[in-house]
């Protein structure tokens, strides 16, 4: 309905799309029409006392006498005409700056008028709505390219709570739970108890840094007024109640709750969606109290303040000192995603000091901006952040400065898929870091398919020691160097899928002893090479011969020569050779870049030196069966899915953070034997499967139990050249892992820093 409105207004707007009063106009009015719905369903006005007024306008009129309601709206009795018309006079004084602000009205149409009339209003019962609905409505409004550039994801109530949850209301929850347990035999105990949880439930302040539509606020306060009525519900059961309730208590106001938002529509939903949220609460309350609670005029002020929270000194909108608890859900843009603006705002904010801050998502400035405003304070935060600050190099680049200035994780989800609550709902895989500088006596949480206790969270989100995975330049043990494979920058000119690989020949029946079967991440994991049309070997007088080939050359020269970067110009004077090359002459394993999450093991191979590989893939020369099995081994899969960074969900590996930093057994020459043994029992059962692609065999669902059972006697026989039981739980083989690259990295030298240049505008 609310997106329906929006869009018929927006035609009524003449300049909508390049003026920004018009644009803020159309979002301040949809947000009052939307509260005055509310408001006759809900007992606000009278019922049905908007549509009403509105129904008798034809729509001509219809603007003229809804910009006459806004004005009387945000007048006292005093301030209002003593001759106003009766009709007008009878609707309330609303208060809390809703209707303050003058904005421009379109012209109203039939269409319009119709569709407030009767679907916005007769057909629909707006009282019920849940004000975290809001995040929806605001989000529905915007177009998914305004989404992405900001990066901006809604919440849904569900995930909201695995926030505010294990940051506060268990705690709550608990203390409440232990007022019930009180005996009624002694009503001053419960009737001091209660007044003292009361008071501390409306003694607590809040903040979200990037509130959005503020889901997190608005949800949050709805909370607390629950426990607030569950213990006026456990209060009105002892002598003398009504009158503690009337006078002895503060009450939970939305005045206690702070944000910070950059979109001045999703400022005025917030602000709307709490009191709404008030006003279904004090309905809650009155039907335990007995007494009426007045929801208008709107009493409690909202604290949302329009600004770039990267920019603006949190202090402004509430002093540090005064405030309990920070949460919510920044944008998420990446490292290599971020505007120009965006760069700029994350160097501000992280300063020239800190080291390669231009490899970290924007996210990022939130967790810098919450320590340095903590800093000195009770305060405790949680915020949901892209999984990629908990992986790969932005780990250390995040968390060592961050650990170094005292910050700890009292709390954590690990990488999980987050959903809005909008249509065309919005997937982006998320963390949630709960985090405090204040000493923190709660038991440490870390929440994957099931809550476990830490004894310490580490930037990674397991329970290990505080280590940090950097770039290394060469394996941190003795093992074969792993590089990337052959990198053609072509355009494409020389790569052929078979079909075309075919077509190409029967053209050109000469050019076949060129072609060489061609394999990166996708390539390998299906079991499907390219071809590659590898013209190196041809000398320019049989070049000359085959014109369909000499005319791939051209275009490869030409592709080249039309590139912006200079390396890339530099190359088209050797067309026929890589960019890169990486041709092994003998045997070499093969490691796809990129694989699916839901693999328990990344699909590992061999390769002969006949087939060519891209930069897609890494490639490790010279490497033995007894290398195969430690990689494809579940040790090596565990630190790779805690180290390697990710595209989305799915795993990233590299050579500089995963494998170089691997830390390898020293295997007894038996022990050697038999992870070799167990690694060609992995080959010999994946050759049974010949019509079978990698992405079949290890699927969790469709791997053959033969293959799986090769696999398991694999990662025994390794967990056992480590010295350890052959039953170990995947974080207990991190966490060793962890405190075995700790013992091992103590003098070993790292990639030189990088110098990271400031965008410039």
């Amino acid at each position: 309905i609310v997106g329906k409105l929006y869009d018929a207004f927006a035609k009524q707007y003449q300049r909508i799309d390049e003026s920004r009063d018009e644009q803020k106009s159309l979002n301040q009015l949809i947000v009052r029409i939307v509260f005055c719905l509310y408001a006759e369903d809900a007992g606000l006005f009278a019922k049905d006392q908007f549509h009403n007024y509105l129904s008798h306008y034809p729509a001509p009129q219809t603007r003229a006498a809804l910009l006459r309601l806004f004005e009387i709206l945000d007048q006292t009795d005093r301030e209002r005409d003593h001759y106003l018309d009766p009709e007008l006079a009878a609707f309330p004084y609303v208060n809390g700056g809703l209707f303050s602000n003058s904005i421009i009205v379109p012209q109203f149409t039939e269409e319009i008028c119709g569709l407030l009339l009767n679907e916005a209003s007769v057909e629909f019962d707006w009282s019920g709505i849940s004000p975290t609905i809001f995040g929806a409505v605001f989000e529905s409004t915007l177009n998914p390219e305004t989404r992405r550039s900001g990066g901006m994801h809604y919440t849904s109530v569900e995930n909201i709570h695995k926030v505010i949850d294990p940051l506060f209301l268990d705690d709550l929850r608990g203390e409440l739970a232990e007022i019930r347990k009180l005996p009624l035999s002694n009503p001053k105990k419960i009737q001091k108890r209660v007044k003292e949880y009361r008071n501390r439930l409306a003694d607590l302040k809040f903040l979200d840094p990037a509130s959005g539509s503020g889901n997190f606020l608005t949800e949050t306060y709805l909370s607390l007024r629950r426990l607030e009525n569950e213990a006026l519900a456990v209060l009105e059961q002892t002598p003398g109640a009504q009158a503690l309730i009337r006078d002895g208590f503060k009450y939970v106001s939305i005045s206690q709750f702070y944000g910070i938002e950059i979109n001045d529509f999703a400022v005025a939903v917030a602000q709307t969606a709490l009191w709404i949220a008030e006003s279904q609460m004090n309905q809650e309350t009155e039907n335990i109290v007995k007494f009426d609670l007045d929801s208008l005029p709107l009493k409690s002020t909202t604290n949302i303040r329009e600004g770039n929270a990267l920019t603006l000194d949190w202090n402004d909108v509430v002093p540090a000192g005064g405030l309990n608890y920070i949460m919510g859900n920044p944008p998420f843009s990446g490292a290599r995603l971020m505007s120009c603006e965006q760069k700029k705002e994350l160097f501000d904010v992280f300063g020239a000091e800190w080291k390669n801050a231009g490899d970290l998502d924007y996210v990022s400035c939130w967790y810098k901006k919450a320590a340095d405003y903590m800093a000195g304070t009770e305060i405790r935060a949680a915020l949901v952040s892209s999984n990629s600050i908990t992986q790969g190099e932005q780990t250390a680049i995040l968390w060592k400065p961050l650990f170094h200035m005292g910050l700890h994780i009292d709390f954590a989800y690990r990488t999980f898929r987050w959903d809005s609550e909008s249509k065309g709902m919005a997937h982006v895989h998320c963390v949630i870091v709960g985090f405090s500088l204040a000493p923190n006596p709660k038991p440490k949480v870390i929440y994957d398919s099931f809550p476990e206790r830490a004894k310490n969270i580490n930037g990674y989100l397991v329970d290990a020691v505080n280590v940090f995975v950097e770039n290394r330049m060469s394996p941190l043990c003795e093992v074969p160097a792993m590089s990337l494979g052959n990198q053609p920058i072509d355009g494409g000119f020389y790569l052929f899928t078979k079909e075309e690989k075919e077509e190409f020949v029967k053209k050109e029946p000469k050019a076949e002893k060129y072609f060489r079967e061609w394999f990166g991440s996708k390539e390998f994991i299906n079991r499907r090479p390219r071809y590659f049309l590898y013209l190196k070997e041809c000398s320019p007088h049989e070049l000359r011969k085959l014109p369909l080939c000499f005319e791939r050359v051209e275009n490869v020269v030409k592709y080249r020569q039309s590139s912006p970067r200079l390396g890339t110009r530099k190359l088209a004077s050797t067309p026929l050779e890589f960019a890169f090359t990486n041709m092994p002459q003998f045997t070499y394993i093969i490691i796809p870049e990129t694989s699916s999450e839901r693999r328990r093991y990344v699909p590992i191979g061999f390769m002969t030196p006949d087939v060519l590989c891209s930069n897609a893939v890494k490639l490790i020369p010279n490497a033995t069966l007894y290398h195969y099995g430690v990689l494809t081994s579940s040790v090596h899969m565990a630190w790779m899915r805690v180290v390697a960074g990710r595209l989305k969900s799915d795993y990233r590996y590299s050579a500089q953070i995963v494998y170089n930093n691997f830390p390898w057994p020293e295997p007894t020459e038996e022990q050697r034997l038999k992870i070799e043994e167990t690694a060609q029992a992995i080959l010999d059962v994946r050759a049974k499967y010949p019509d079978s692609s990698f992405a079949d065999l290890y699927d969790e669902v469709t791997m053959p139990p033969d293959l799986r059972r090769a696999h398991e006697a694999n990662d025994k026989a390794v967990m056992k050249a480590y010295g350890w039981k052959t039953n170990l739980p995947e974080p207990e083989i991190v966490a060793r892992l962890l405190d075995l690259y700790q013992s091992l990295t103590a003098n070993q030298p790292l990639l030189p820093e990088k110098k990271t240049k400031r965008s410039k505008k």
